[in-house]
C-alpha cells in the first residue's frame, strides 16, 4: 500500500507566503483566482504537516506566529531557489509568457508607461502586464511588483537598481485661472493664490514635499494623494500646483509659471529583486521601459 505524503509541498507554501504578503484570505483568493475556502484548506494543511499554529486570525487579518515567522524566512529561500532555476531555463528558452507586474509612481505609470505597455504587450503576446500606478513604496521583496520604478535609491535588500532618468518639475497653471487670478511675479506672491498640492500625512516620501521645496508661505486650499488628480484640478483652473513636465508640458492649456525661478529636479530608478534579474519577461519589459524612457528623454528635461 502507497504511503501518504505528509511533507511539505510549495502549492501550499506559495499560498503562505501569499497571506504573510497580503494579510486576508479574500485578498489572496483573488490573487490565485480561487475562492477563501481553498485559501484557509491550505493553510490547515500546512499547519497539520508542522503541528503548529502558523498565524494569528485577527479582525484585520492574519499575522504570522513566532513559528510563521520561521517558516517565512524558510519559504522565501525557497521561493528564490525556484525563481532562480527558473531563471536559468528562462534564459536557453527564447519564448516569453508569464505575468509581468509593473509598481510606479502614479504620474509615470498613468501618463508615460500606460500607453506605451500596449505596444509592449503587441510585441510579446504571450506576457500578461500588471501596471500599478500609486503613490507608494513597493516591497520587491514580497513580489508586491516585479519591476518598480522609484524616486530614490534603495539602502538595503537584494535589489538592482538602475538609473531611469533625471525629470524636471515647475509650477503650472491653467490660462484660464492666470487670466483672472492676482498678479504672479514672484514666489512671495504664491501666498495669494489657490495651491493644489500632496495630502502632508499621505507623502510617502519626502521628495515629494514640493511645497516646502517652493515656500512655506504656500497653503494649499486643495490636496490630494494622487499627482493625476492633482493635474486634473489644475487644468480645470482649480490654482497652481508643482508637475513634472512629461506631463504638463505637453498640454496646451497649462502654462509654466515662474520658470525659471522655481524648478525642482528629481529622479526615476528602474528596480528589480535580484531574484528575478534573469527571468527573460521581467528583463523584456525593463528593458523596453528603459527604452522608451530615453527615446522620449525630451519629455522629462525639455529645453528652455
Amino acid at each position: 500500500m502507497r504511503k501518504r505524503q505528509t511533507g511539505l509541498c510549495w502549492d501550499d507554501l506559495r499560498f503562505f507566503l501569499a497571506i504573510c504578503r497580503l494579510g486576508t484570505l479574500s485578498s489572496v483568493a483573488q490573487s490565485f483566482g480561487v475562492d477563501d475556502t481553498t485559501v484557509a484548506r491550505k493553510v490547515e494543511r500546512l499547519e497539520k504537516a508542522l503541528n503548529t499554529k502558523l498565524f494569528e486570525r485577527r479582525n484585520t487579518g492574519y499575522l504570522p506566529t513566532h513559528s510563521g515567522e520561521k517558516l517565512l524566512r524558510t519559504a522565501e529561500q525557497v521561493e528564490s531557489a525556484i525563481l532562480s532555476g527558473e531563471s536559468e531555463l528562462a534564459d536557453r528558452d527564447l519564448s516569453l509568457s508569464g505575468i509581468v507586474r509593473i509598481g510606479a509612481p502614479d504620474g509615470f505609470g498613468s501618463i508615460f508607461l500606460a500607453p506605451r505597455l500596449a505596444e509592449f504587450c503587441r510585441i510579446h503576446p504571450q506576457v500578461d502586464v500588471q501596471l500599478i500606478a500609486t503613490s507608494r513604496l513597493f516591497s520587491l521583496s514580497k513580489r508586491e511588483a516585479d519591476i518598480a520604478i522609484a524616486l530614490d535609491m534603495p539602502t538595503h535588500g537584494r535589489v538592482v537598481a538602475k538609473k531611469l532618468t533625471d525629470y524636471r518639475l515647475g509650477l503650472y497653471a491653467s490660462r484660464d485661472y492666470l487670466a483672472k487670478a492676482a498678479p504672479l511675479n514672484s514666489v512671495a506672491d504664491l501666498k495669494n493664490h489657490l495651491f493644489i498640492s500632496y495630502i502632508d500625512e499621505l507623502l510617502y516620501t519626502p521628495l515629494l514635499d514640493y511645497v516646502q521645496a517652493v515656500s512655506r508661505d504656500i497653503k494649499p486650499r486643495f490636496k490630494s494623494g494622487n499627482l493625476v488628480a492633482q493635474f486634473w484640478a489644475t487644468k480645470m483652473g482649480g490654482g497652481i500646483s508643482v508637475l513634472p513636465a512629461f506631463m504638463a508640458a505637453q498640454d496646451d492649456n497649462l502654462v509654466p509659471v515662474l520658470y525659471p525661478q522655481v524648478r525642482i529636479d528629481r529622479t526615476l530608478y528602474l528596480l528589480v529583486h535580484e531574484d528575478n534579474r534573469n527571468l527573460a519577461r521581467v528583463r523584456a519589459a525593463a528593458n523596453y521601459i528603459y527604452d522608451e524612457v530615453h527615446k522620449n528623454r525630451a519629455l522629462f528635461n525639455p529645453a528652455d
